[in-house]
């Protein structure tokens, strides 16, 4: 029987390799990155976990799990409120809003983070601070903190390989994200935030930039 770890090695690989095209609602405003801007499909994740037998996956610690009423509809989605306007690194407000609010499986598309001032900017609040605060999209709570047990060389050399923002257990504020069994992370306030695609190392959070764009609010 193959083992869990190497089912994960097998869905990792598989997952980053299969893009789909999401719907066209989905695709960025801004310029495409390079010749072929795609979107990761999340529904073939899910159905990669299902035959690898990971459904129903519950994540080790320090990974804190959620359910499915987490995602129930709200008053705008699956949240209670839009994004916000004017998010940071020039992410696409319309995009952002589908997939944090009215979206399950799609993803902003592959690369499309390296098409934003994200990795100017945060080179720069890295070398300020240190880190690199990540905020919901629709409510300003931290989400994220970066890097941690590595370089921000290393953190941004990860998310290119995989193609979307790529955060490992203690760079995840466990108070505000929540992992669901399907893999999907969500913030517990209803934002999709992307999936968990376990490699070798562990889990790991491929992240849309455009859901934890926002800017701090009370709580940040």
């Amino acid at each position: 029987m193959v083992s869990v770890v190497a089912r994960a090695v097998v869905l990792s690989m598989a997952a980053s390799a299969v893009v789909g095209f999401a719907p066209s609602g989905f695709r960025p405003s801004r310029a495409s990155v390079g010749n072929t801007p795609t979107s990761l499909n999340m529904g073939l994740g899910d159905s990669l976990k299902s035959f690898l037998g990971l459904g129903g996956q519950v994540y080790p610690e320090p990974c804190v799990m959620g359910d499915e009423s987490i995602m129930s509809k709200k008053a705008h989605g699956t949240s209670e409120t839009p994004v916000q306007e004017n998010l940071r690194w020039e992410a696409d407000r319309e995009t952002a809003d589908r997939i944090c609010n009215f979206n399950r499986h799609y993803a902003e598309y592959r690369g499309y983070w390296t098409s934003t001032t994200f990795v100017k900017e945060a080179k720069e609040e890295y070398d300020e601070t240190g880190e690199i605060k990540f905020y919901d999209s629709n409510t300003g709570k931290p989400l994220f903190v970066a890097p941690k047990g590595r370089t921000f060389k290393e953190f941004i050399e990860e998310s290119l390989s995989h193609g979307w923002p790529s955060f490992r257990d203690e760079e995840v504020i466990w108070d505000n994200v929540r992992c669901l069994q399907d893999g999907e992370a969500v913030s517990a306030d209803g934002t999709h935030l992307g999936h968990n695609l376990p490699d070798a190392t562990g889990s790991r959070y491929c992240i849309n930039l455009v859901s934890v764009a926002g800017k701090p609010g009370k709580e940040g």
